[in-house]
């Protein structure tokens, strides 16, 4: 069986994008009436999880002489890159109350950021209104 490119295997980039069709299957079930809350919460925890641990998206771990942080590429929104220092120091930012802002100022630093950070923000008011009864309007 021969692979597709770089990615390797038949899935391509399916693998790393598979937030992106939950989040489609997401907004299509809050729009189909029928479907219950409970899938509505997996699916929300599932994008949550994709967009905050997994999704594509460049480091930017703070670097000296770079204002714009570390380029590489990274994993989801609190990971850092391959370098063994920015694994963490992203998700370090939040903790570091000076550093907040930085982290913050990172999150709609180019167009891939803002739809991650918008998905993962979604996902996590869309789990929330499904968890509280009597919220949903049907």
């Amino acid at each position: 069986m021969a692979t597709s490119g770089a990615r390797g295997g038949q899935l391509g980039g399916l693998r790393q994008w598979w937030g992106v069709l939950a989040g489609v299957l997401l907004i299509a079930a809050w729009v189909h009436a029928a479907v219950g809350p409970a899938v509505v919460i997996v699916l929300s925890a599932a994008v949550f999880l994709w967009s905050f641990f997994q999704a594509p998206m460049p480091c930017g771990a703070p670097v000296r002489g770079r204002p714009d942080g570390c380029r590489n590429n990274a994993y989801g929104l609190l990971l850092g890159c391959h370098i063994r220092q920015h694994r963490w120091q992203k998700l370090k930012m939040l903790i570091v109350r000076r550093q907040v802002r930085a982290f913050c100022a990172g999150l709609f630093s180019d167009g891939k950021a803002v739809v991650v950070t918008l998905a993962g923000l979604g996902s996590f008011v869309s789990g929330l209104v499904a968890l509280i009864p009597g919220v949903v309007v049907h």
